[in-house]
């Protein structure tokens, strides 16, 4: 049994197979009130339950931290008051429904979704059948709207950290604002801070809108909605750029705002594939990978082709195959951020089951 875990509503429903074999049934979260915001977990779970035509083996979800999601705790939410000082909501539920329960963030879950039924296998077909000897098995998944989330998926194994921690990168520094999160420039108020400050527009716009503005399809100034989408996809970059360099995977990209891709992939890339410098000003390209839009047809014919050349063994007869650039990987998800967590949940759940009877 799964949950769409949000401050105004909550989605019940249950996956099989990595697909919604219930319909869902949406209740609002009182997010206000711990005790009808559990009444209507309760409520939301046992009507699933008794959709079923077989038992649940296990709920599994994402919700929004911070948490200690290992144990199940749910700690103080911005937009769940209720939460305050913490809840033991894995516990809660256990115990109420006789089965394990797994929570995760939204991050994880969308990278682990990827990982499992997305962009990885996808990728890694393409190559195949393009005769590629190239093949990944990691998955980093980056989600942008509201903020700036990441998850780790490895040898398809979620890697969440001895704290339950990794893939912070929204806690990354700003490019250009060091005193000040990453996540400051990657999210829906970052695209609007910048417009704003550049056009002078007061209007109530969201990404959306601002994007259309650089689309011309709506009044707005256009130069000023371009300009926040670039310096959103610079600060990006940087951050993927970061949490590239240390785990080396394919990349996917999932959210809100990734349907405004054309305004900020281009400085997105140019960030991956930008320089950094030594102390005395010399450039040095800014990862040891080169970076491949794999949504773009010309990139994506360079990436499955790579530069493989023959080099010849010393002193023998012999040559090996020899690809002098490392190659790295980034897509846009095709499943969609909420499918993709959804998949990652139900696998996760699998997963922690299947470990637990070895």
């Amino acid at each position: 049994m799964t949950l769409d875990a949000g401050g105004t509503n909550f989605v019940f429903s249950a996956m099989q197979a990595n697909k919604e074999i219930v319909e869902s049934i949406v209740l609002p979260s009182n997010a206000d009130n711990l005790e009808k915001c559990l009444e209507t977990l309760e409520l939301g779970f046992s009507t699933i339950q008794h959709r079923l035509s077989e038992p649940a083996v296990a709920i599994s979800f994402a919700f929004p931290g911070p948490a200690d999601y290992k144990n199940g705790i749910i700690m103080d939410l911005p937009n769940f008051p209720a939460f305050k000082d913490g809840v033991a909501l894995g516990p809660f539920l256990e115990a109420k429904y006789g089965l394990p329960v797994f929570i995760n963030n939204d991050g994880d879950l969308f990278a682990y979704g990827e990982c499992i039924a997305g962009a990885l296998p996808e990728v890694n077909k393409i190559l195949a059948e393009a005769g590629s000897p190239k093949h990944y098995n990691n998955m980093i998944g980056f989600t942008i709207g509201t903020g700036f989330g990441c998850g780790i998926a490895r040898n398809n194994e979620l890697f969440l950290g001895d704290n339950g921690a990794a893939g912070e990168v929204w806690l990354l520094r700003h490019k250009y604002k060091m005193g000040v999160l990453l996540e400051e420039g990657v999210a829906t108020r970052a695209v609007q801070r910048v417009y704003r400050e550049i056009s002078g527009d007061e209007r109530l716009l969201m990404p959306k809108d601002i994007c259309m503005i650089a689309d011309g399809t709506m009044d707005g100034n256009m130069e000023a909605a371009k300009k926040s989408f670039a310096e959103f996809g610079e600060i990006a970059g940087d951050g993927i750029a970061c949490v590239s360099t240390l785990l080396d995977g394919l990349v996917v990209l999932g959210g809100g705002i990734v349907g405004a891709q054309k305004h900020f992939m281009p400085a997105l890339m140019a960030e991956l594939n930008g320089t950094i410098n030594l102390i005395d000003g010399t450039p040095k390209p800014r990862m040891e990978m080169k970076a491949y839009n794999l949504d773009d047809a010309k990139d994506l014919e360079e990436f499955m082709k790579g530069t493989v050349t023959k080099l010849k063994v010393p002193h023998t007869d012999k040559y090996v195959d020899y690809d002098p650039v490392k190659r790295m990987g980034i897509v846009l998800s095709k499943l969609g951020a909420s499918k993709a967590i959804a998949i990652g949940a139900y696998s996760f759940a699998l997963n922690e089951l299947d470990k637990s009877q070895d």
